[in-house]
């Protein structure tokens, strides 16, 4: 799973066997370690729940995205490549929160980024 945060835009995009954990296991969670104690780590974490909407949270250094269980059910059986929210903030705006499948690179991708787990690009060429 990768994990772009640009302001107030968190984007996760998930391979395809990132999506299955998701649909069957509930649950697909990341982390970066900071130090070699590993005191010092930023979890994300994605899961299915039962909740009305999609919605993040941030505690004790997990950044937590929630959806609902029946748009996960519905988004990792379909072609359908993206699910969003645009979660307030109240006064201070909105957080907006995407969740993608990940597709292969058009151009080439570096080579620590695998692509075998990659979706295939609609726009590849046979």
């Amino acid at each position: 799973m990768k994990l772009r945060i640009r302001g107030n835009t968190i984007r996760l995009r998930l391979g395809r066997s990132e999506v299955s954990t998701l649909a069957e296991q509930g649950a697909v969670r990341e982390s970066t370690r900071f130090d070699a104690a590993g005191m010092q780590e930023f979890g994300y974490a994605l899961e299915s729940a039962e909740v009305d909407a999609i919605s993040a949270s941030f505690e004790d250094g997990l950044l937590l995205v929630r959806l609902p269980r029946a748009l996960v059910a519905q988004w990792a059986s379909s072609d359908e490549i993206a699910v969003q929210r645009d979660q307030s903030l109240g006064s201070s705006g909105a957080l907006k929160i995407l969740i993608e499948k990940d597709f292969e690179c058009l151009h080439g991708a570096p080579d620590d980024e695998p692509q075998d787990d990659a979706y295939p690009h609609p726009h590849m060429r046979e």
